[in-house]
């Protein structure tokens, strides 16, 4: 991940959050009091996100210590400490929001794709995320799903040539949109298309195509999909797949399925920030 931009991110979340200054530590915490606070985690779950709490302390102040005690992709249960914080007290509490935002957010996403990479143990199919992220915060979700074992799908319309039931509409068809991608982009490009029947598959069997995703099929229209395809061209499930349906569709025999789940609608996993009591041992 770019470091810089990893700043800027972390810079206006301090900002929002910031603003004028933090008015209820500056007038309770002496300035130079200094503390020591505990990153605890109240579920179960998979930690990721702890680059962001880094960022966070090092840009309010460079002299505050954090000191990890476990590793991104690490599973957790509850009362676990994930890292310790050491320094002004003041900063300590006023980076408490925005550490914890970020904490709480991506461990969220990283323990509910481990929830699904475990649902499909013993079955050859990869755990695959989607565009369906928060705006401005993709390159952090995406990291978050590889914590918890999953891989990334395109990162940015770049990354590869996605052809949709839009594109192919506008094209004039399914053929004629490959046709058209191939003349433009050459066949350095992967190219994945996807198909909504089973008509569109065997359309897809005769065209210079990578990947079929194939898009909301129930198990016996996936499972007969990939019957016809036959491991020609790598598949991809997606389309309303949640925890609870991604084995049935990872059963089917595709490679891989797709899940906009992992990043739209993860729940956080509850982290706190506890402050040790200065008589605490």
């Amino acid at each position: 991940m770019n470091p810089l931009w990893l700043q800027d991110i972390i810079r206006d979340a301090l900002n929002e959050d910031l603003g004028q200054g933090d008015l209820t530590t500056e007038a309770l915490i002496p300035e130079a009091a200094e503390g020591e606070a505990l990153f605890i985690v109240k579920g179960e779950g998979v930690i990721a996100g702890l680059d962001v709490v880094e960022e966070v302390y090092r840009q309010l102040d460079p002299s505050v210590r954090v000191e990890r005690l476990c590793s991104d992709g690490e599973r957790v249960t509850p009362g676990t400490i994930i890292a310790r914080v050491t320094g002004k007290t003041r900063t300590l509490l006023t980076g408490e929001r925005v550490a914890l935002n970020f904490l709480q957010r991506l461990s969220g996403i990283a323990s509910v794709t481990r929830q699904v990479v475990d649902e499909l143990e013993g079955l050859s199919c990869r755990v695959l995320d989607t565009r369906k992220t928060t705006p401005g915060l993709r390159l952090l979700e995406k990291a978050a799903v590889r914590a918890g074992g999953g891989t990334n799908h395109r990162f940015g319309l770049g990354h590869g040539v996605m052809i949709k039931d839009n594109h192919i509409a506008a094209a004039g068809g399914l053929t004629q949109a490959v046709e058209k991608v191939r003349e433009q982009l050459g066949h350095m490009v992967q190219v994945e298309m996807e198909a909504d029947t089973l008509e569109q598959v065997e359309e897809a069997l005769t065209l210079d195509v990578d990947a079929i995703l194939l898009d909301n099929m129930d198990p016996c229209e996936l499972r007969e999909a990939v019957r016809r395809i036959d491991g020609r061209i790598w598949t991809e499930a997606s389309g309303g797949i949640t925890p609870e349906s991604a084995r049935a569709a990872a059963q089917t025999g595709v490679n891989g399925i797709s899940l906009g789940w992992l990043t739209h609608s993860a729940p956080a996993l509850d982290i706190s920030l506890d402050l040790k009591d200065k008589g605490e041992a």
